[in-house]
């Protein structure tokens, strides 16, 4: 059967509204996503670490009770899971502080089994740490031979803005292995001083990846491809927090790809159309997760949407 498998660090994130606590959920990028996905039904693993602690117990037990299996998450041994305290701002985005007790030995992954027309979904810091790297790019060979479809979303933070230069190698190797890769117009200032999708598409993108999404909010999308240069708007939304609104949208894409059962070599070939109703997926999901503090879509969308 046809799985996603994501590649993702794990926090729990504490949310702030005008200093004062308002929410306590797992998150990370990619485990967002992962979620959003197990509640729709989808086979869903995710490779991670956390703590041996009372939070890591928490994250794992949610992942299950979400369709997550938390088969190759690793606790490690006398470790703290990681804590991120998101401070909401007026326009209810997230400015983070991260505590972190992982040192250079990281964890040595348990690498699943991929098969043809899996899903596998990289992204954020995690998918470039230089400790990290040397397993990530075997893992990412190893799909791309066995045929899975790559989706990389490069979620690059502003509190690693002094490693781009060196990360940067590892960014576009990524995008090589890549089948589609999304950013958020932010993540692009970051990284590259712009966010004008048809440079980035033409400069950084092209010449490794054949399909490319930027995001921008409230601004909507960008779609690039060989064939397709397509603008969608967003929905007018009231967002109570947009955190994990890119990494729900993320899901919504892979969401489309699994019901509508695009292959690896379909990707290429997908004309406006299927390119719409991907899209559609992706801003359904963002759109509903910035309706809570939850960090993925809810239950009753998941339910309308389940596989």
């Amino acid at each position: 059967m046809r799985k996603v498998i994501g590649i993702s660090e794990t926090v729990f994130d504490i949310l702030f509204k005008e200093e004062r606590p308002v929410a306590g959920v797992p998150g990370g990028s990619v485990l967002n996503g992962m979620v959003t996905l197990g509640r729709t039904g989808i086979p869903c693993i995710i490779m991670t670490e956390t703590g041996s602690d009372h939070i890591g117990g928490v994250i794992s037990r949610f992942l299950t009770e979400n369709g997550v299996s938390d088969e190759y998450v690793i606790r490690g041994e006398g470790k703290k899971s990681s804590v991120s305290l998101a401070f909401l701002d007026e326009n209810n985005d997230a400015h983070y502080t991260f505590y972190k007790d992982y040192d250079s030995c990281r964890f040595q992954f348990r690498i699943p089994e991929v098969n043809t027309g899996d899903i596998v979904m990289i992204g954020s810091y995690f998918a470039l740490i230089p400790s990290l790297r040397p397993q990530v790019r075997e893992f990412l060979e190893y799909a791309r031979g066995k045929g899975a479809v790559i989706y990389y979303d490069i979620n690059f933070r502003p509190n690693h803005s002094h490693e781009k230069e060196q990360l940067m190698e590892s960014v576009h190797e990524n995008c090589r292995f890549a089948d589609i890769v999304r950013g958020s117009a932010d993540d692009f200032e970051i990284l590259f001083g712009h966010s004008d999708a048809e440079r980035l598409w033409q400069e950084e993108i092209s010449p490794y990846c054949s399909s490319f999404i930027c995001t921008r909010g409230a601004d909507g999308t960008d779609l690039r491809t060989r064939s397709v240069n397509v603008h969608f708007p967003s929905k007018d939304i009231r967002t109570v927090s947009t955190i994990g609104a890119g990494d729900s949208f993320n899901a919504g894409i892979i969401y489309g790809l699994f019901k509508e059962g695009i292959s690896k070599e379909d990707i290429s070939q997908l004309n406006p159309t299927g390119w719409n109703r991907l899209i559609s997926y992706g801003i359904d999901f963002s759109s509903d997760v910035c309706c809570s503090t939850e960090n993925y879509i809810s239950k009753e969308l998941a339910s309308r949407y389940h596989i």
